[in-house]
């Protein structure tokens, strides 16, 4: 060639050509090396370098976030780990057996044949980097990535490589292949702060990876190779490459016809990360802080009712106030197990007060907790649902009970007195029985109610919702009349992970079906169909909580509807708000067909064809309110529309307002704007310190049950 210039033989080479000719050296060394360790073989690899690794660590393959699971075992709540990462445990049974193949044949065709490293795939490796002059594959097995990932390091280097080796050899001792395939679906990288595919299928697409399409599964199989850099949510277009390579491989590999792998092609990809499941998220905080150490928390709730349940709050909030909450809570009758808790309409809600668990805060239950009076005229004898009660105006010392709709019936059944929730009767009921009694049968059966005993004895108040009582509470004691008496334990907790106790009684099982006979006839609601459960109402004080309870042979479901902060909300009444809850929860739990179990010994008879004692109501039962000398109660200080001056009455640099009264009967329970501001006390006379200026309500109860109330303005 004319003009062309020739270096010699033996001239040096130029820079560059010095540079491409070292990295090719050393390219073809680490081929040459990566086929002398096939060569050498691992017994050698262990001898030689294995000697000198320190024990395999496997903390990483311990480290889980902690979960809380349904009956079943769906997921309910997943929490953070320590360091911030979602690490949901997973293992083979839990991932669809075809992601598996597709894995295999993706990552590790010989996975299931050799003993940590495979020979013929690191010289494939060695072999394709030597024909392109650069890695086409690593040659990595499933086992050598898992060991990788117990032992991350930066180094890509032959040294890093033999590690890797020696580790998967020495997992292959240790391990069976399923639980090797546990350690790399719990430990493979998925972007951000995902580990685990369990984590990853939730966070990408919402679901259990026992569910996955192939499309899907083709993701998150390329995602661990690169998971920064194909986070679908960030890197969309190299994500979808990622995903075309597994999904070639698949076809040739024959694990998917042509037109499945032309149909995942379209399937398009996941744009943003998904919320993680938080059904019932105030139990599972509860769960988790009575046992921090544990990881898995398995629970007696059903996930898909508690869905449908937290769905049916969300759904009735939007026709109330923005300040007010729903709580359910349903309950199996035969076992007392909790099959779900709603504590709230919206957990993250800040003027619901969302993240309090509505259904053991202590509310008043108004006329909810009459069936429990009828229950136990029932059962000393005092009374039969055909015994005869009078509903007319009727005093007892200085209370006078009245109707919620201010009229009167005359003559009634029991039966019916309980179906329409008279006032009157329940109260004439509960004189006979007497209030300190009927209080003790509650907390014997295990109800908490917020009335303390040294406060004095109750007064008959305590019949229409003059006490403090928890859903919870209330849900358990409707259970007992549904189990014929027998008050169980309510607990979240599956069955294998609580402890059994005997239940409480609270009455004999003829007096439980009287009551559950009886409520089975109560009006329903607007266009809900009657006789089909057995349900009670109630409305407290004010128009502050709204009650339905009910139940069925098989479950009993509460419902309670008001503000956190026991605000007034007009129109809040149990039969018209938590009444159509209630029926519509049942809906969607299902309606047990079966009658309730008549006991041999119960009577059914009309009120003429009663024993004479039962006829009517006794009329020598001494009324234990009766101290008819007792001077009516009287609100002595503020009086009424008076205008007070807070910095004239303040003490030590805070303002304190004097109260009194005269007359009734101790002890006496001061209210402001209808909620209680001091503990009941006997003394005649309190200092309450005003949280600020206004106009106010100013309330006393007496233990009779009488109230007192006058206006002022303080200023």
């Amino acid at each position: 060639m004319t003009g062309a210039v020739r270096a010699p033989l033996d001239a040096p080479p130029s820079h560059g050509a010095e540079t491409v000719a070292s990295h090719r050296f050393r390219k073809l060394k680490f081929a040459a090396a990566s086929l002398v360790l096939v060569a050498i073989g691992a017994t050698a690899a262990i001898t030689h370098y294995g000697t000198t690794l320190p024990p395999l660590d496997l903390a990483a393959a311990t480290d889980r976030s902690t979960v809380v699971i349904d009956r079943d075992g769906r997921l309910l709540r997943p929490f953070l780990t320590a360091d911030g990462r979602w690490k949901l445990p997973v293992g083979v049974d839990d991932v669809d057996p075809r992601y598996l193949a597709m894995l295999k044949a993706f990552e590790d065709k010989r996975f299931d044949s050799h003993r940590g490293i495979d020979p013929l795939g690191l010289a494939r490796a060695a072999g394709q980097m030597l024909l392109n002059g650069r890695v086409v594959s690593g040659g990595s097995t499933l086992t050598m990535q898992v060991a990788r990932l117990l032992e991350p390091r930066e180094e890509r280097n032959l040294a890093a490589k033999l590690r890797q080796a020696v580790r998967a050899i020495e997992l292959e001792r240790r391990f069976t292949k399923p639980q090797i395939l546990d350690l790399y679906l719990s430990l493979a990288p998925f972007g951000g702060n995902l580990e685990g595919v369990r984590a990853a299928s939730f966070a990408y697409f919402g679901k259990e990876p026992k569910r996955l399409s192939t499309a899907e599964a083709a993701l998150l199989i390329a995602l661990p190779q690169s998971p920064e850099t194909r986070r679908p949510d960030r890197f969309a277009e190299a994500a979808r490459k990622a995903r075309e390579r597994v999904l070639a491989r698949v076809e040739r590999a024959g694990l998917a016809t042509a037109s499945e792998v032309a149909a995942a092609r379209e399937e398009p990809l996941p744009t943003a990360r998904r919320p993680f499941p938080n059904l019932a998220p105030h139990v599972a905080e509860q769960v988790v802080a009575e046992a921090p150490a544990a990881r898995s928390h398995r629970l007696s709730l059903d996930a898909r009712l508690q869905t449908a349940l937290e769905g049916l709050a969300r759904e009735r909030s939007l026709g109330l106030a923005p300040q007010v909450s729903i709580a359910i809570l349903a309950v199996d009758n035969e076992t007392g197990e909790v099959r779900a808790s709603v504590g709230g309409v919206d957990y993250f809600a800040t003027e619901r007060a969302g993240s309090l668990d509505l259904t053991r805060a202590l509310r008043s239950p108004g006329s909810a907790l009459k069936p429990f009076i009828y229950a136990l005229a029932f059962d000393n004898g005092i009374a039969h649902p055909e015994t005869m009660l009078e509903d007319r105006p009727a005093r007892y010392g200085i209370y006078i009970p009245e109707n919620f709709d201010m009229t009167f019936q005359g003559m009634v059944s029991a039966r019916k007195a309980l179906q329409l929730s008279l006032n009157v009767p329940a109260v004439e009921l509960l004189s006979a029985v007497g209030p300190q009694r009927f209080l003790s049968r509650l907390r014997d059966a295990g109800a908490a109610i917020a009335m303390p005993r040294e406060a004095g004895p109750p007064g008959l108040a305590v019949g229409l919702g003059g006490l403090g009582i928890t859903l919870q509470d209330l849900t358990r004691l409707y259970v007992g009349l549904a189990r014929g008496g027998e008050v169980p334990e309510l607990d979240v907790r599956a069955a294998e992970g609580r402890k059994s106790s005997a239940s409480p009684r609270l009455v004999e099982p003829v007096a439980a079906w009287y009551v559950a006979d009886t409520l089975l006839g109560a009006p329903p609601p607007l266009n809900a169909v009657p006789g089909r459960i057995a349900y009670k109402t109630g409305t407290s004080y004010g128009y502050r909580d709204a009650w339905a309870v009910g139940f069925d042979r098989r479950h009993t479901i509460g419902v309670w509807v008001g503000r956190a902060d026991n605000g007034a909300v007009p129109g809040l009444v149990g039969r018209t708000v938590a009444a159509p809850i209630l029926f519509d929860a049942f809906a969607r739990l299902g309606i047990d067909p079966r009658p309730f179990q008549q006991p041999p010994d119960s009577i059914v008879a009309s009120s003429a064809h009663l024993p004479p004692p039962l006829r009517h109501l006794r009329q020598d039962v001494p009324k234990t309110m009766a101290a008819m000398t007792t001077p009516a109660l009287k609100l002595a200080f503020p009086p009424e529309g008076a205008k007070i001056d807070l910095a004239a009455s303040a003490a030590d640099g805070q303002t304190q307002l004097n109260l009194k009264v005269a007359g009734g009967a101790p002890p006496y329970t001061w209210l402001v704007d209808g909620a209680p501001v001091l503990s009941p006390t006997r003394r005649r006379e309190a200092v309450w310190q005003p949280p600020g200026k206004g106009f106010m309500r100013i309330s006393v109860i007496d233990g009779t049950g009488a109230s007192e109330s006058v206006s002022v303005r303080l200023q």
